[in-house]
């Protein structure tokens, strides 16, 4: 009390109104009423600021979306496509292979029998290789047998030796003009043991051996010998010499000349 009291009295002599005063003290409450809500509302702004920003955002984000969801569907299609594509392209693929692997089987069925007509062939040419000959050979034998006939009937020889040199000449003919067979002559011809097959040597005055006479013909198929001609041969003296003592080495005085031409005729052949 005496507290207000002086209070008063002080205002009282500095003449102020103590209602003034009143409202001072007052006034200060009454500004930090409004500090206090400014900051209150702030501090509400702030609150609402960062949920209006997101608001904001969710609304700006929502166009966005929008916007994202027409690409996605538009690369969906072009997956598919894609994806038809592959489908299509593996279709072909097989295709192709299938159509291969038929070209192959096909290939090997022609070369499998390619081959069994071909052994085929060649085991029928081997079987039938003489059909072309014997049926040459047919004709010739009944030529026989028509002279044969015709000589039974005549009881001559004369009309058997003639049939039998008629088929000579046409077996000979045929032999050489068909199959290029042909009979070369020998005697008179210098030894050649290439074409010649020397039974017997018998010495004479001669330069060379020489083919002296003939016992079975040679014969030739083109340019190769398919049989050699037997023959005797003349050889001048000293080789037959030689050749006699190289055949008899152990011949001894007294042995019978039957003995020695043996010897010879066995060099001979030789």
């Amino acid at each position: 009390m005496s507290k207000h009291r002086h209070d008063s009295e002080s205002f009282k002599d500095k003449n102020v109104n103590p209602a003034s005063v009143q409202d001072q003290t007052e006034a200060p409450e009454s500004r930090q009423a409004p500090e206090s809500q400014a900051a209150a509302d702030s501090q509400a702004n702030a609150t609402v600021q960062p949920a209006a920003s997101q608001v904001q955002a969710t609304g700006n984000a929502g166009p966005a979306d929008s916007a994202e969801k027409p690409a996605g569907s538009s690369t969906q299609p072009s997956l598919a496509n894609e994806l038809e594509a592959f489908r299509k392209e593996n279709a072909d693929l097989k295709s192709e292979v299938e159509e291969l692997n038929a070209k192959y089987l096909r290939k090997l069925a022609e070369e499998v029998n390619f081959r069994k007509r071909m052994l085929r062939e060649k085991e029928d040419g081997q079987k039938y290789a003489l059909s072309s000959i014997l049926a040459d050979l047919i004709p010739v034998l009944d030529d026989f047998d028509r002279g044969m006939k015709a000589a039974a009937a005549a009881h001559s020889f004369e009309i058997l030796n003639e049939g039998m040199v008629l088929v000579q000449r046409q077996l000979s003919q045929m032999l050489e003009n068909k199959y290029a067979l042909k009979r070369f002559d020998s005697i008179g011809s210098p030894f050649d043991p290439a074409r010649h097959e020397a039974l017997f040597a018998e010495p004479a005055d001669v330069e060379e051996a020489i083919v002296s006479e003939e016992y079975l013909p040679g014969y030739m198929h083109h340019d190769r010998v398919v049989r050699s001609a037997k023959v005797r041969v003349k050889v001048p003296s000293g080789v037959k010499k030689a050749a006699t003592q190289d055949a008899a080495p152990s011949t001894e005085p007294g042995t019978s000349p039957e003995a020695g031409q043996r010897a010879e005729n066995g060099a001979g052949q030789n």
